[in-house]
């Protein structure tokens, strides 16, 4: 048994760290043996050093063995067990659409959500707008709603990888959050430790984006595909867009009404449906439920227009404690801010009405500081955020808003105002031709 401080050492200078030393570090957050600050300086290290491929794959198991890993062989599931995971961002209401799209295919998708982290959203944030909804039932329940409706999303609980949850608090507190190796370690063995066989990983770029550069984007998702490959996990991961809001809205409850618009046929915004159809194809493929791309969309394009989805997202709400009429009814549910107001450009913009930038950091922050309580430890105000967003590239009417802002309190609607003015620049001419899906990185292809 090495003392903490000479494994710290051992990485601090470089050095590649064996299987027993990880097993023995994992063990440290576990068991309590290793203190904070020795946590902290085991991160620092590896963020500035960096780990191979067989490290992360080690660090990956070990703490994905920190607790319970979830079984789904005994429950004679109809297909394979799925899950699609994103680095984050500003509208990102990908999953909540996903999940049952991808059940309505024949897949089965236990699905492990987080909260927002800086100025990016969380799915168990929004789903926790609904009234009733537990986001956080115990595994029994978790498996005994998976089994009934094929998916559950729901949040981090603290059976699974409870090593990860200790030293990613660690790393929140030390400037180490951007580690590759770490962050491959903490998505990957949250997944493993759920009993997925198959993962699809939505790796963003662009100003909204954890990784807004695309050289540290691609390094991620190099990352992460290499060591689910080497951990056993079937894995793919594609690089979108985050230069723009994905979705028309932001916020936890204005997000939620623009996810039951798309599962119930109501409103479709192009970007979204784009994104949400080239992840869900990947899954299917890999989870071998569809031999081609297009046959892949077709089948959740179908899923979504018959109505199927929505009934299947309905029946999970309904099952994990929310309205048994959510889908039907979700305007009437979900919470509504007091004021609601257009924001439009402001003069000194002039006259060139083409949006050709959105700082989309910017616009999550916005969203943030909207939904913050002035009590600590109080839950965020699910009601507020920003609807009806431009899109980059659209010409924009002196008379058309930039946004909407839901806001409770007439001064924080009034700074709203202003942190979305300054979030849009504008040019007289329509910007170059906008990206919005990158390269797909599977593992036979990820060689440096």
């Amino acid at each position: 048994m090495q003392l903490p401080q000479e494994l710290i050492r051992k990485k601090r200078q470089g050095l590649s760290l064996s299987v027993e030393d990880i097993a023995e570090f994992v063990r440290g957050i576990s068991d309590g043996c290793w203190s904070d600050a020795q946590l902290a300086a085991f991160a620092m290290a590896t963020c500035f050093q960096g780990m191979n491929e067989a490290e992360c794959v080690a660090l990956t198991l070990a703490m994905r063995d920190s607790g319970t890993v979830l079984r789904w062989d005994d429950l004679d599931l109809p297909g394979p067990v799925m899950d699609k995971h994103s680095t984050g961002g500003v509208g990102d209401l990908v999953s909540l659409v996903l999940a049952p799209m991808i059940v309505a295919c024949g897949g089965v998708v236990p699905m492990i959500s987080g909260r927002g982290l800086g100025h990016t959203g969380g799915t168990q944030d929004k789903l926790d707008a609904i009234p009733g909804y537990c986001s956080t039932p115990g595994l029994a329940q978790f498996r005994r709603v998976v089994q009934e409706c094929g998916m559950a999303i729901i949040g981090q609980t603290a059976d699974l990888a409870p090593a990860d949850k200790r030293l990613y608090a660690i790393r929140d507190q030390t400037a180490t959050v951007d580690a590759v190796a770490l962050i491959t370690a903490s998505i990957l063995s949250k997944k493993l430790a759920a009993g997925v066989s198959v993962l699809v990983m939505d790796i963003k770029t662009g100003n909204g984006a954890v990784t807004p550069d695309i050289s540290a984007a691609r390094e991620l998702a190099y990352s992460i595909v290499n060591t689910a490959s080497g951990a056993g996990l079937a894995c793919s991961a594609l690089m979108t867009d985050m230069s723009q809001p994905l979705a028309p809205s932001a916020g936890n409850a204005t997000e939620l009404r623009d996810a039951m618009r798309y599962l119930r046929g109501e409103h479709c915004p192009a970007r979204l449906h784009q994104t949400v159809l080239a992840l869900g194809a990947e899954m299917l493929m890999l989870g071998q439920l569809a031999d081609t791309p297009l046959e892949a969309q077709v089948r959740l394009a179908d899923a979504l227009h018959s109505g199927q989805a929505a009934q299947i997202f309905g029946r999970m709400c309904s099952a994990l404690g929310g309205p048994t009429d959510f889908v039907e009814r979700y305007d009437h549910y979900l919470p509504q801010a007091r004021l609601i107001a257009p924001v439009f450009a402001t003069a000194e913009q002039g006259e060139a009405r083409y949006i050709s930038h959105i700082d989309t950091r910017a616009l999550g922050l916005c969203v943030v500081r909207l939904s913050s309580r002035p009590q600590a430890g109080t839950a965020p105000d699910a009601s507020v955020g920003l609807s009806q967003i431009a899109e980059l590239g659209q010409a924009l009417p002196a008379d058309q808003p930039l946004a909407y802002v839901h806001a409770n309190d007439a001064a924080a609607l009034e700074q709203a105002k202003l942190d979305v003015c300054a979030a849009f620049d504008f040019s007289a001419s329509p910007p170059a031709r906008i990206n919005q899906l990158g390269q797909c990185y599977r593992a036979h292809d990820t060689a440096h």
